[in-house]
């Protein structure tokens, strides 16, 4: 995992942005353990189910997550692939890719689930001029400006 100012400043950034809109009885993680079928990774932001004492003694697990964001320079590659892999065979239902090179979004969502090459089905690439939904338990919330999440900006 790569901590230099553009990544940690977006991952500020980014949870600066979510949390006003945040339902109550939701929650921002940041760099904390998500636990899978086969792994606990550690998504840069994880928008999760609860309070702030919810996970004193679990970490949240697929049911619990609504969104996962990372933050992508030189783990892009890896984010795009085996992290998108590994949170759709998860069935997590929205994760974004905050794509700090070409200076995008990319929101996958609608996974498959558990299966031989696991992905999303739906995907949109956004850049600073568009927006994203912002979706908590199947509904949409709002939209954002990718411009506000991006470091650039």
């Amino acid at each position: 995992m790569t901590h230099n100012p553009p990544h940690d400043g977006t991952i500020q950034i980014v949870s600066e942005h979510l949390r006003p809109l945040l339902s109550p009885g939701w929650v921002i993680r940041i760099q904390s353990a998500i636990t899978t079928s086969d792994s606990e990774p550690e998504p840069d932001i994880a928008i999760v189910r609860g309070n702030a004492r919810t996970y004193l003694k679990r970490h949240p697990g697929p049911a619990d997550i609504a969104l996962v964001v990372e933050v992508a320079e030189s783990t892009l590659d890896q984010d795009r692939v085996q992290k998108a892999r590994l949170y759709a065979r998860a069935s997590i239902p929205v994760y974004w890719v905050i794509n700090l090179v070409d200076n995008q979004v990319e929101v996958f969502s609608n996974p498959t689930g558990a299966g031989d090459v696991p992905g999303y089905r739906t995907s949109q690439v956004a850049h600073a001029s568009d927006v994203v939904p912002f979706v908590l338990d199947g509904q949409r919330v709002t939209e954002i400006r990718v411009a506000e999440l991006l470091p650039g900006s």
